[in-house]
């Protein structure tokens, strides 16, 4: 054989060894990785269907009180609405996060045991707070705010919703009545001091620190005696008041969590819930001053004082406690899950 020949033969043995082989290795391995990530992926997909996934609640229809409509909404759509409208945006991104799972949840559990109130209206859900949670619109929203601020504010709520997005708060595995206010006044009260019947295992009472600093802690009413008198007597025909007794008004006992429970009027011995209601007092924490032709009215907290206090969970989150561990609080007992 010639030197030329043997020449072109270790030429054709080093491209095989040095460059064909290791080619088609690498086009193997990336196939092998290929699959690999396909494999993960997939993995990922069924995980997130499985964990996450509204079914019959995707879509909500919401009356709107105020003109008697119905609009028909996503819910995680519909949640920016009632976050934006129930917690200030300037409060920490962990307390509005727990708003977000909070309405969440009581929005599930209002659509799971509804009482068919708005069925006549073929709504599952309204807008008025004192019925079921406030809502705004975006466009309302945006009014309201800074035109420099609107577009981060809405971002700052699109976030807390989306966060948490299938999270609901559970207990025995069943969504829970989440109530929640503005502010507890410290302490936070039991179902039966509010609305009477049975109290419920997670809403129990608890400590609520950091409070006093917000604008929602304290607040005055005052009035004259006639006013009094005359409110009273929308809803107390009967009612006599003597100003000239020392007791003829008198706070006469309190729930253990120290809002006012009974007062005396006069002749009438008064709910402390209805007192709060005929002289739209913020919350139940109240005492009462008669200072000449004055009725003074000294209120601690704001809201019936059950379940999550909004500027608690604000105070909560700005000492470092994340959106579960401020719900876990408020709510005894309770466990946040995918829906």
């Amino acid at each position: 054989m010639s030197k030329f020949k043997q020449y072109l033969i270790y030429i054709f043995y080093f491209i095989i060894i040095f460059f064909i082989i290791p080619a088609l290795c690498t086009k193997k391995q990336r196939k092998l990785d290929s699959e690999v990530i396909a494999d993960v992926s997939d993995s990922e997909k069924n995980t997130t269907i499985q964990n996450y996934n509204y079914t019959k609640f995707s879509k909500i229809k919401l009356l709107h009180n105020n003109d008697g409509t119905v609009e028909e909404l996503p819910l995680d759509e519909y949640l920016y609405g009632v976050v934006s409208a129930e917690m200030p945006v300037n409060f920490e991104i962990e307390a509005l996060k727990a708003q977000a799972v909070a309405a969440r949840t009581y929005t599930i559990f209002k659509l799971i045991h509804s009482d068919k109130k708005h069925s006549e209206q073929d709504a599952d859900i309204c807008d008025e707070p004192t019925c079921c949670q406030a809502w705004i619109s975006k466009e309302e929203r945006f009014q309201k705010w800074k035109e420099e601020e609107r577009n981060s504010n809405w971002e700052k709520i699109a976030k807390a919703v989306n966060d948490t997005t299938g999270k609901i708060i559970t207990y025995n595995n069943e969504p829970i009545n989440a109530f929640f206010h503005s502010n507890s006044g410290g302490v936070t009260e039991v179902v039966s001091n509010v609305w009477g019947g049975k109290d419920l295992p997670y809403l129990q009472s608890v400590e609520t620190l950091g409070e006093t600093e917000y604008s929602q802690y304290r607040s005055e009413v005052k009035i004259t005696k006639q006013e009094l008198i005359d409110k009273l007597k929308n809803e107390y025909k009967d009612i006599e008041i003597n100003f000239e007794e020392i007791d003829s008004i008198k706070i006469l006992n309190y729930t253990e969590n120290k809002r006012v429970k009974t007062v005396k009027f006069g002749n009438i011995e008064i709910p402390g819930t209805k007192v709060r209601s005929i002289f739209e007092l913020k919350s139940t924490n109240f005492e009462i001053k008669i200072e000449g032709d004055y009725i003074i009215f000294s209120v601690i907290g704001y809201g019936h004082g059950v379940g999550m206090s909004q500027t608690g969970a604000d105070s909560m989150a700005k000492s470092g406690s994340g959106y579960e561990d401020i719900l876990k609080h408020f709510y005894t007992g309770v466990e946040i899950r995918n829906f």
